[in-house]
């Protein structure tokens, strides 16, 4: 098994409060970032010290979601709503008003734009139009963390009742619910080229799901010492890394779910404080981590053979 080697390329400190989320733009050396001042960033791996506002709004920004077919970015604004924003010329499209509650996560699907909300709703709104078109009441808690299925049918969310909903992208209608961790779930994913879905929550377990037998449980993996807040895959999907409130970084094997490496302060120069988010970019393979001590850090992960031994 590969043992990477991880080296620190930079620390990116723009940002003057907590760091939430990471978004990926359109070209592989770019993406973005948004902060608990509501400060939304853009930001070029080819000169990282060089970040550029791109937006302001009045509250802080858990989540950001970038158009492919657009190009253009969508901010959620906690306790208000979702701002559609032409990064490019640093101006706002249009907003919408959502709820009174925070957003925790954006996804699509086609034309749909899926909000989380921590007021329990799920909220579909027409991208093309930019009206809601469905609005459900699915928990009194929180919906944390959404992953879309390969085949575009079917979105898997991730609740701080616990449970993971799996609902249809056509109609919106509930296909399957189970209780899923002992505490909120944080983070999903599909696992790249296999049938299995892959979760991380409040209570630092990974588990692993079989989408193709009704999500009967796999595996699960006493993962971190504290919430498991994020997890990536790999650009080629062979590996992924998760992020925590423990202040790591670890980096795992996609087929068989071995830990690889852990990234932290003590060893790597790693965050002081919790890693809210990650990226894995196409560009020269990098992670870009994101955490509360308000920096933003950039890693060169190498798998190969010549630098197994360092």
């Amino acid at each position: 098994m590969p043992t990477p080697h991880v080296k620190k390329v930079t620390s990116l400190t723009g940002h003057t409060d907590c760091v939430y989320t990471l978004e990926a733009g359109a070209e592989a050396n770019r993406f973005f970032s948004a902060d608990g001042k509501g400060l939304v960033a853009m930001w070029d791996l080819t000169k990282p010290n060089e970040g550029e506002l791109i937006a302001k709004v009045p509250n802080s920004v858990y989540a950001l979601h970038y158009l492919k077919d657009a190009d253009q970015l969508v901010a959620a604004q906690n306790y208000s709503g979702i701002h559609l924003l032409d990064w490019r010329s640093k101006k706002e499209l249009a907003s919408l008003q959502i709820s009174d509650s925070s957003i925790f996560h954006i996804h699509s699907i086609g034309n749909d734009l899926w909000i989380a909300g921590g007021d329990g709703f799920l909220t579909i709104v027409d991208i093309n139009e930019w009206r809601i078109k469905k609005r459900m009441r699915l928990s009194v808690k929180s919906l944390r963390a959404m992953a879309a299925h390969p085949n575009g049918q079917e979105m898997a969310i991730g609740f701080s009742d616990f449970s993971i909903r799996i609902f249809s992208a056509e109609d919106y209608s509930l296909k399957q619910e189970f209780v899923a961790h002992t505490n909120s779930v944080f983070t999903l994913g599909y696992i790249p080229y296999t049938s299995y879905l892959i979760s991380g929550g409040r209570d630092a377990k990974l588990r692993v799901w079989d989408a193709t037998n009704n999500y009967q449980p796999v595996e699960e993996i006493a993962a971190h010492l504290y919430a498991i807040n994020h997890l990536v895959f790999s650009p080629d999907g062979n590996y992924f890394a998760t992020a925590s409130m423990d202040k790591s970084v670890k980096l795992w094997d996609s087929s068989s779910l071995q830990l690889l490496k852990v990234i932290d302060k003590a060893r790597h120069k790693g965050h002081g404080t919790s890693v809210n988010k990650l990226l894995w970019t196409p560009y020269q393979n990098q992670l870009i981590s994101a955490s509360d001590d308000r920096s933003i850090s950039v890693w060169e992960i190498d798998f190969s053979p010549v630098n197994q031994n360092k």
